[in-house]
């Protein structure tokens, strides 16, 4: 069999009608850019190879139950569940602080700090995608003025122009926002980090 000529998707349907040789096939095409991916974000040869493992652990798991669906895009997908797995190592290992309800904790501050390592710069894009899921949660006078001024970066004088509020309200609802995120944040015992 010809690797090169043969796509991820009908190895994908060959292992799953019971040909075990089709994963072997799929880890040997992807196993190098799977790998240094990690690699490149724990930058420990131990901690790579083990998240390697529990990667195609929970590939032959999730494709075994059925659960696969990414027609087409298995090395994307797999990338993600090596994305996640790394996301769980860091905080496993307390490398990222759960998110304390001191009042003084800047949700967003995280979302600004341009000054990132590769492993902070994963941490932030994963706070970043679970902040934008929570902030969907908000209601909708409340997400339309966090997102003015923490993504438009707008003022409270020009937020209440647009939206024909007093700043007062504006102020008020920007707050009842973040109270809220913190509500949801704790509900859930997200991990966020500052």
């Amino acid at each position: 069999m010809n690797n090169t000529k043969v796509t991820d998707a009908s190895l994908v349907r060959d292992y799953l009608d019971g040909n075990e040789n089709a994963l072997g096939a799929l880890i040997n095409r992807h196993q190098h850019r799977i790998y240094s991916f990690i690699f490149s974000k724990v930058f420990d040869k131990d901690i790579a190879e083990d998240i390697f493992q529990d990667t195609f652990i929970k590939v032959i798991r999730t494709l075994k139950r059925g659960k696969y669906n990414e027609e087409g895009k298995f090395l994307p997908w797999v990338m993600r569940i090596s994305h996640n797995l790394v996301i769980d190592h860091f905080r496993k290992n307390k490398r990222m602080p759960k998110f304390d309800n001191s009042g003084e904790f800047n949700i967003f501050s995280v979302l600004s700090d341009n000054d990132l390592n590769a492993e902070k710069q994963l941490i932030k894009d994963q706070i970043e995608s679970d902040v934008q899921e929570l902030i969907k949660e908000l209601p909708e006078d409340q997400l339309e003025v966090l997102t003015m001024r923490i993504y438009k970066d707008m003022s409270f004088k020009e937020i209440s122009e647009r939206t024909g509020v007093s700043i007062n309200t504006a102020l008020g609802r920007m707050r009842y926002a973040l109270i809220n995120l913190r509500k949801i944040i704790e509900k859930r015992n997200l991990i966020l980090t500052n």
